[in-house]
């Protein structure tokens, strides 16, 4: 009798613990970065609405600079919206045109596809943030990306 009350806590247990672990790996941990003090601190409780979503900042004092002069950091903001995923890529940020899924490099914290070789390699010839201004500035990721909806 003992053994069978014990088996059964150890399995109560087991499952209990095992759901922790799943519903632990399922959770996602906020990361993204600031576009204003371009550091990686960003936090969910410090931001401001745009494009129909919203940005994220590291401390209130960022989202202020950003209202005042949103077009100095749209860029990285529109690279925030893709890396939290409310901005999807829909077509070549350069084009227009469909996506070759071969064509994939890493932009700033964002996966970026384009529609050939050579879109690709004008993008690569960038770096830092000329890269980011190139990919996410407001005309590229109005030709390339749709926001799909706000981060709850």
């Amino acid at each position: 009798m003992f053994r069978r009350v014990s088996l059964v806590a150890s399995l109560t247990l087991f499952a209990f613990v095992a759901s922790f672990v799943v519903a632990e790996e399922t959770k996602k941990e906020f990361k993204c970065m600031c576009p204003v003090a371009k550091t990686k601190a960003a936090k969910e409780d410090k931001s401001v609405e745009y494009r129909g979503a919203k940005v994220y900042f590291c401390c209130g004092g960022c989202p202020e600079a950003f209202k005042k002069d949103t077009a100095k950091f749209a860029s990285r903001a529109n690279m925030q919206l893709v890396v939290t995923g409310q901005a999807e890529e829909k077509k070549c940020p350069f084009t227009g045109n469909d996506l070759n899924k071969d064509t994939k490099i890493k932009v700033g914290d964002a996966d970026v596809c384009f529609c050939c070789e050579k879109c690709q390699a004008k993008a690569e010839k960038a770096t830092g943030d000329e890269q980011i201004d190139l990919v996410f500035g407001d005309k590229a990721f109005d030709k390339g990306f749709k926001v799909t909806a706000a981060k709850k």
